[in-house]
């Protein structure tokens, strides 16, 4: 099957854009080896796990816990300032895990593995509801998404259900079987928030093949799943609710383990029925808002045929004629157009790193908070918008004008040649009109900032 592959439309539509040294992807079968090869960009850009991030969680609610507990004691004033301490280490973990995801996506070669993690993380998104999860954000994502982009999706749920982030976010380290030991002596009750979003937004989607009942089961078969603090994460059979649960048609164990909480997660993610929903957010993240019927096919196809393989579903997805469409209606979403926008400036991974903390906060946190995609921060477990309209709006809009025309200054020094700049942003088949207003800019900054505002760039 013949496609018109396009490398610069291959770096817009699957990557993270062009760069000075990054024309574009060769072939799709290029794009797929490095996806299937080692993950370049994350070794030489680490950011630890949950396990391993310093200073832990642990450590600042301990912290928190000892300043509570010495109040109106002389101990208290140097303990207020041990949290203190922590919680300024947690805010610079933070900081320097966004400039790392950044540094990344400027910098990698394998621009499609970014821009999965991207999605993948939306798809299962969380936030933090406490001080305490704020630097816990991008460690999740190196748990629980990252490792399973070329993985098998059915792992990737039972990563992402099953980690702290989303117990917490969800509500989940809450719920208690109401008929369980702990139920029974505190009163303490089940919450469906986790097992709801889990078949609602991870699974089926809205209109999916489950009723409130399967809500429900599924929402007791947690009970049990847990975290806290003090002991990490946690099956407690005292929270589980007793006896068998069925979802979906399929009865599960009275015995209350974590493993038959897995084999659940395995059962649900692998239903021919969640084919469906996953290949129809895929095409409309990566392609169109409006997507090809025969493309959503094609990748549900395979998903069925391979049980949830990601590598054989991202193949077919950029293996087939219908994801090439020249047509790019798609908007970049705000950290994107900062990403791509680092990328075509070719600014030094190593230089993102040592970004001044007064620029990092008015270069990337204030503007992508303008832009409406504040940091970490979706509105709720559904994720970031997909359609431009969310996107391009007057606020928005105005906050990418302001970036364009001020970041690079900061970020670059000399800047590039505007006429230069708009091949290399935009590819040898720049519009014309581009073309003329970059060269005609009064200064090198404001044909920076045309090219980076253009429609052109926006779109992928």
């Amino acid at each position: 099957m013949t496609i018109p592959f396009d490398p610069t439309l291959a770096a817009f539509r699957f990557g993270v854009g062009l760069g000075p040294s990054a024309p574009g992807p060769a072939s799709v079968q290029a794009m797929i080896a490095s996806l299937s090869g080692p993950d370049l960009a994350a070794e030489r850009y680490p950011i630890a796990g949950m396990e391993e991030t310093d200073p832990s969680m642990a450590e600042f609610r301990f912290a928190a816990a000892a300043r509570r507990a010495a109040r109106g004691t002389p101990e208290v004033e140097e303990l207020r300032k041990k949290e203190g301490e922590f919680r300024q280490a947690m805010n610079v973990t933070r900081r320097n895990d966004h400039l790392r995801t950044i540094a990344r996506a400027v910098t990698t070669d394998d621009g499609l593995r970014e821009r999965l993690t991207l999605f993948w993380a939306d798809h299962f998104a969380v936030r933090a509801k406490t001080f305490a999860f704020r630097s816990m954000i991008a460690p999740y994502v190196t748990d629980a998404i990252r490792p399973h982009v070329v993985g098998r999706f059915s792992d990737m749920v039972v990563a992402a259900t099953l980690h702290p982030a989303m117990l917490h976010y969800l509500d989940q380290w809450v719920s208690v079987g109401p008929n369980s030991t702990v139920g029974q002596k505190r009163g303490f009750g089940l919450n469906e928030n986790l097992a709801r979003e889990l078949l609602e937004l991870h699974l089926f989607g809205a209109d999916g093949p489950f009723t409130q009942r399967d809500v429900t089961e599924l929402a007791e078969l947690l009970t049990g799943v847990t975290y806290d603090f003090r002991q990490g994460f946690a099956y407690r059979t005292d929270r589980a609710e007793p006896g068998a649960e069925v979802v979906m048609g399929r009865r599960y164990s009275a015995e209350a383990d974590l493993q038959t909480v897995k084999s659940a997660l395995v059962d649900l993610a692998t239903r021919p029925e969640v084919a469906d929903h996953i290949a129809s957010k895929l095409v409309v993240h990566f392609v169109s808002d409006l997507p090809d019927p025969t493309l959503v096919a094609s990748l549900a196809g395979v998903f069925r045929e391979t049980g949830g393989d990601l590598l054989a579903v991202t193949q077919a997805m950029v293996s087939h004629p219908a994801a090439w469409i020249v047509h790019r209606s798609k908007v970049r979403r705000p950290d994107l157009f900062v990403m791509a926008s680092l990328r075509a400036l070719g600014v030094d991974g190593d230089d993102i790193l040592n970004m001044r903390p007064a620029d990092y906060r008015d270069w990337m946190v204030r503007p992508l908070q303008v832009m409406g995609q504040p940091y970490q921060a979706p509105s709720g477990p559904d994720g970031w918008p997909e359609d431009a309209e969310s996107w391009i709006t007057p606020q928005g809009l105005a906050g990418r004008i302001n970036w364009a025309m001020g970041a690079p200054r900061v970020m670059v020094d000399p800047l590039p040649d505007p006429r230069d700049f708009v091949q290399t942003a935009l590819g040898p088949e720049a519009p014309a009109e581009v073309t003329f207003a970059a060269s005609s800019a009064e200064t090198r900054s404001e044909g920076i900032g045309l090219v980076l505002t253009s429609p052109a760039f926006q779109r992928i």
